[in-house]
């Protein structure tokens, strides 16, 4: 009989059996200092910030500095805040700039507020600095927040590296009443991202490979993992409903608790596997551009699901909870309406580069198994549209 979840039981129990089976292996699992999470929070930056030092820098993006702050100024002001706008790219210019700007104020405490790029570029400066780091999210749009780890681009926006921190943030804080005045589309991108989180945490543990932080998945990064999936099924789709509608609910905060803490602990300490190297691979075509991060790796998870040998019932569950929240199920849907084998093969080569996560699976993975899962993927969404 073909069973839908994998119950608590039986993940405990392989996680014990590959613990007993390799003694000497060493567990490993990061988290935040603090999360956050409620109503009217930003109001508090002031307090928070003085429990870490005494000049606070708040680097923020353009459209939080023009729409989230003017009502805070004056009180920044009072507390020795200082408001910078972020210029766009986490780039070694721009993180030059802003370490500058450390440097000449005598600030001690960093502030992150806004999307990925600026959350991005407050984590390295504070890093690179020996500074505490707060990060306030304006969209729940990926699990970026809580990690200790952030992304460096050229600045014409090309990936270059990943920047380990040597700790995560020292505290999340996140803003219910922010959160929910953003676009619809960013939540279900972020549960998008959200969903890769158990399968990856999964295939890592079924395959005893190591997680983001150097080292194999705790009992509590694995059931973290298991959390965040299940509670996408229980509640995405009445939490799209809420910011479609720009009220809170309780089904809106556990999907941003699953979106940005839930899924920040369960991939970096249980690990990535196929969902986020098929996106790595969607990236280099220049017709996904315009899709989101966790599009993307929403269209990975189902093509891993193929590439794995899921069951049917596990896929017609992910697949069915992709159609319900607007979650692309199809190649028309990130931007590959007309591409052939040729570029499906150059997209399952970049997902195969050495390093990658996609090799965490089991067994021998090649650019052509993953160009058949894509095409597989695609082929099934297809089908369901038409029935």
């Amino acid at each position: 009989m073909e069973k839908h979840h994998e119950t608590p039981e039986n993940t405990l129990r392989k996680a014990s059996e590959k613990t007993e089976t390799n003694p000497n292996r060493t567990l490993k699992a990061v988290f935040p200092g603090k999360y956050i999470q409620g109503e009217g929070l930003i109001a508090g930056l002031p307090e928070l910030i003085s429990s870490f030092g005494r000049h606070g820098l708040i680097l923020s993006s353009r459209s939080v500095k023009n729409n989230i702050l003017p009502k805070y100024l004056q009180t920044f002001a009072r507390n020795n805040i200082l408001i910078e706008e972020f210029r766009g790219e986490c780039c070694e210019i721009e993180l030059k700039r802003v370490a500058d700007i450390i440097v000449r104020n005598n600030i001690d405490v960093v502030v992150g507020m806004g999307g990925g790029k600026v959350i991005d570029t407050a984590k390295i400066v504070s890093d690179r600095a020996g500074l505490p780091v707060i990060i306030v999210p304006t969209i729940a749009s990926t699990d970026a927040p809580c990690s200790g780890c952030a992304v460096i681009y050229s600045e014409e926006g090309v990936f270059e590296s990943v920047y380990y921190q040597k700790m995560n943030p020292q505290v999340v804080l996140v803003d219910m009443q922010v959160i929910t005045h953003s676009p619809a589309r960013f939540l279900v991108s972020g549960m998008g991202d959200a969903l890769a989180t158990w399968f990856e945490a999964r295939s890592c543990e079924r395959t005893q490979s190591m997680n983001e932080c150097g080292g194999y998945s705790t009992m509590t990064g694995l059931n973290l993992a298991k959390l965040c999936y299940d509670t996408l099924l229980l509640y995405g789709y009445a939490a799209k409903t809420a910011t479609e509608n720009n009220i809170i609910t309780p089904a809106l905060y556990r999907i941003v608790e699953a979106n940005i803490l839930l899924s920040g602990i369960g991939f970096e300490s249980s690990g990535l596997a196929s969902a986020h190297s098929i996106h790595n691979g969607l990236s280099a075509m220049e017709e996904t551009h315009a899709f989101y991060h966790g599009e993307k790796v929403a269209f990975g998870v189902l093509a891993g699901l193929h590439l794995t040998d899921a069951l049917p019932s596990e896929m017609d569950i992910v697949y069915s909870f992709c159609e319900k929240i607007g979650l692309p199920t199809t190649f028309d849907e990130i931007g590959l309406k007309n591409i052939d084998k040729s570029g499906l093969l150059k997209v399952a080569t970049k997902a195969c580069a050495a390093g990658e996560g996609i090799h965490h699976e089991a067994g021998t993975i090649t650019p052509e198994k993953v160009m058949d899962a894509m095409i597989a993927a695609d082929a099934m969404g297809k089908i369901r549209k038409m029935n």
